[in-house]
């Protein structure tokens, strides 16, 4: 075989592919011909080194076509920049879906738990099934403050994050199932109800908001999102829309999945806050104020971050087809 008239013949057609590789921006058509071009490089590298074997001409058409391939395949993402991306555009993306139906959630736990609270101050019977007047009493006015200082800091911390991570994950994780997400909504709404009926009914009001707002206003918000994604999961599979029902949860659990990944780290947060802040000696100005930036921080990545990245088209999900498929069009 004559390589000096092949790359002859060829010349132009190898010069073409370099530069589609090279190019910053694709349109549609620019990517099929890019593909096309790649396809015919491979047959004349096969060609080459079918009758030639392994020669400078080979190498250096396999050297363009490698950089063609990773045109339309997209280099992988180094893991910094797969991890700043999680936190600046997947994962608010994701959070920012379920802005609506997370204050939903919210609502609907505060007004079963202010029903509760009504209830068992409606009627003194009630409050007398959960405990004798001495056991009450005592956990009004010592157990409910010593339960986050009977253990050290660091062991209770570790606890209350793996419990809570726990909830956050169940409700994600069994949410198709459509009654689960519900289930904890409820026991939350009623352990807070009941807790707050007996501070309330020894007059111990503000000691149960001043213990619960440092960690609470973090720890609720995470366990309203995470209830959120679990029925956005469960109302995928009954209206999924256009979309196969296979389709419709492929996709939203993929995207919430991120949702779980980022719940842990800020449950994390909280569960610091709950074993270093709240039984801290400090001014509750300060304690809660501290709970007060953790929220602010989180709804920033939510509402701020989330809002931007929602509008640039971003879903949350972590599958890195679509980015490499925008790489390839958008350079």
């Amino acid at each position: 075989m004559d390589l000096d008239a092949l790359a002859s013949a060829r010349h132009e057609e190898w010069t073409r592919l370099d530069a589609l590789s090279t190019s910053r921006r694709l349109d549609g058509a620019g990517a099929d011909e890019l593909i096309e071009r790649y396809r015919a490089g491979a047959s004349d590298l096969s060609l080459i080194q079918a009758t030639a074997g392994s020669t400078a001409l080979g190498d250096r058409l396999s050297i363009g076509l490698a950089k063609a391939r990773l045109r339309f395949t997209g280099a992988p993402e180094n893991p910094l920049a797969q991890f700043t991306r999680f936190w600046l555009v997947s994962l608010p993306a994701a959070l920012y879906r379920l802005r609506w139906l997370t204050l939903w959630v919210a609502v609907a736990t505060f007004a079963i738990a202010g029903l509760v609270v009504a209830w068992v101050g409606s009627d003194p019977r009630v409050i007398a099934t959960f405990g004798s007047e001495r056991e009450l009493r005592a956990l009004a006015e010592e157990g409910f403050v010593a339960y986050y200082s009977e253990n050290p800091a660091a062991s209770f911390g570790s606890q209350v994050w793996t419990n809570n991570a726990w909830i956050a994950a169940q409700c994600i994780a069994f949410g198709i199932l459509g009654v689960w997400v519900p289930y904890v909504i409820m026991q939350n709404a009623l352990n807070l109800g009941v807790t707050a009926s007996v501070m309330f009914a020894y007059d111990e009001a503000d000691t149960f908001f001043l213990y619960i707002a440092p960690h609470g206003l973090l720890e609720l918000t995470c366990v309203f999102v995470a209830a959120a994604a679990g029925l956005r999961i469960f109302w995928a599979w009954i209206a999924p829309g256009p979309r196969t029902r296979g389709a419709a949860l492929a996709e939203d659990a993929r995207a919430l999945f991120s949702v779980a990944i980022g719940l842990v780290f800020f449950l994390f947060v909280s569960g610091l806050i709950e074993a270093f802040v709240t039984p801290a000696p400090w001014p509750w100005a300060v304690k809660i104020g501290i709970g007060a930036v953790a929220l602010g921080g989180f709804l920033f990545v939510m509402l701020g971050l989330g809002r931007r990245a929602y509008r640039a088209g971003e879903t949350g999900d972590l599958v890195e087809f679509e980015s490499g498929a925008r790489q390839l069009v958008a350079g």
